[in-house]
Formats: C-alpha cells, structure tokens, sequence
C-alpha cells in the first residue's frame, strides 16, 4: 500500500482528495499547515507528496526544499496559479508533477499513479550512470564531472539522467515532458524546455557555445551524444 502526505489547507478539497485516494487503496495523512507537515514528515515514510503552494504558515515550496535536502520522494504542487515562473521554481527545487485548480480528482488521481509507477521503476534500476566524463550516482542524488561534484537543480538532474539512460537516443520534446513531468506542454513549453537545456549544457558542457554531449537534432529534438 502506497503511503501519501497531503499538505493542504481547504477542507473540502481534502474531503475529497482522501476519498479518492482512499478509494485507490492509499495510506493517506493530512497536514494543514507547514507546522503540521514538519511532525508528520520523516523520510522514507511516505511514497509521494501532494503538496498545496499557499498555506497559512508559508508555502509549500518551503516545504519541498526541506524535503530535497534528504529524499527523492516525488512531488505533486497543487495551486490556483498558472504562472509559468511558478511552474518553473516549483519544478527547479524539486517538484515532479504540477497541477492547477480546479482539477478533476481523477486526472490527479492518474497523475499520483502515474510518479509513484515512475518511482518504482527508476528506484529498481541501476544505481550508477556513466558517459562522457559525467558520472551520477542515483542513490545519492550527486553528479561528478571529471571527478568535480556540480551543483544541479532538481529539474536538471532528472534531465541529465534521462539522457544518460537513452545514449544516442533522439528525445524528443513530447517525450521528455511525459518522461519527467506528466505535463502535456502547455505550461513546460518549447521555449522553457530550451532554457533547462542551456543551463545543463553550462554545467556540464567543456564549452557550452560548442556543445558535444548534449546535442540539438533540428525539427526532432535532443540528444546525449556518447563521444567514447
């Protein structure tokens, strides 16, 4: 049985929401507040996190960085805003998934089974990735180039893994999307998804401007170019 926290503060979304997962056989705990988040939380407790953004002590972006700096555990952001900045920080500190009320029960209901399959799969897989002087350790989080440990954000690791796992595979953008946000792209457009793209490739790339890794295939999508 899978085990959930839900951080939401509007009694009748709650209502509903611990119905629905309830009804799907979930283990299900509500917080009301960050306080409330804070006693309830400990990783490895719970399997996915449905997080609301606006709380009565705070958001719930606080509380994913708190949760990053420990765990892997996915993220669901629920929030009346669909700002693509938003979007975009909530994704950047960690957030897997993001939906915007109102919503109907069962798209987050398929969303939650879709991340919590995502997690079993990747979680089942090797615990080490390695090409073109890039090394990531899974387990860890952690990404070492030449042996120098960077600095990414939760957005752009899960890209890079994703394109270490498909060597001189064509990705492309509808495939990225699914693969790491179970979003349909009309909030993660082309343009955003480009701007994820440049800040991997100033990381990771010996010369951002001249890229040899992380590769564009013009009017397909991109592509991890194993060099030896």
């Amino acid at each position: 049985m899978s085990r959930i926290l839900l951080l939401e503060d509007d009694l009748s979304l709650i209502n509903g929401l611990s119905f629905a997962f309830r009804k799907q056989g979930f283990e299900l705990a509500v917080a009301r507040t960050l306080k409330e988040a804070d006693s309830l939380w400990a990783d490895g407790k719970y399997d996915l996190l449905v997080l609301d953004v606006s709380l009565p002590d705070g958001t719930g972006f606080e509380f994913c960085k708190k949760v990053r700096q420990v765990s892997k555990v996915p993220i669901i952001f629920l929030t009346a805003a669909d700002e693509e900045m938003d979007i975009i920080m909530g994704l950047d500190i960690g957030g897997d998934d993001y939906i915007t009320k109102p919503f109907k029960l069962g798209v987050l209901v398929s969303r939650v089974n879709a991340l919590l399959r995502r997690a079993k799969d990747f979680s089942s897989s090797d615990t080490q990735l390695e090409s073109n002087g890039i090394k990531v350790l899974l387990l860890q989080g952690q990404v070492f180039k030449n042996g120098e440990l960077l600095e990414l954000t939760a957005a752009e690791y899960k890209l890079l893994c994703l394109f270490m796992r498909n060597p001189n595979m064509v990705l492309t953008k509808e495939k990225i999307l699914g693969k790491l946000w179970d979003c349909d792209g009309n909030y993660i457009d082309s343009s955003t998804l480009t701007v994820y793209m440049r800040r991997l490739r100033m990381k990771i790339e010996d010369n951002p401007g001249d890229p040899q890794m992380l590769l564009t295939v013009r009017g397909m999508g991109y592509k991890w170019n194993v060099t030896g």
